[in-house]
């Protein structure tokens, strides 16, 4: 399991503080991202919380997913890792299934 989590379905309000008390009480919290929007610079509605053990992330998972925080039942797992793969991958030739012959 790696230490990185995936927080969904945050209020908006939700701050980087917040999460780090959160999160802190299951163990060291090393970093907190609340994704904003690019444009607009408002927040996404998610988070990624960095723990500097396995065993918290456990923890966390456990005490966390499900539960209201701000007025909205949160979502915690482990987060997925994007490096590597990329690249959305394709498919296709054909035609759209519609051969001539």
């Amino acid at each position: 399991m790696s230490n990185k989590l995936y927080v969904g379905n945050l209020s908006f309000d939700s701050t980087e503080e917040d999460l780090r008390g959160l999160f802190g009480s299951h163990g060291t919290v090393e970093s907190v991202a609340v994704i904003t929007d690019r444009e607009t610079g408002r927040p996404r509605g998610f988070a990624f919380v960095e723990m500097s053990e396995a065993s918290a992330c456990q923890d966390a998972i456990r005490a966390l997913d499900g539960t209201d925080f701000g007025g909205r039942t949160i979502k915690v797992n482990e987060a997925q890792d994007r490096r590597g793969g990329g690249g959305g991958g394709g498919g296709g030739g054909g035609g759209g299934g519609r051969g001539r012959y």
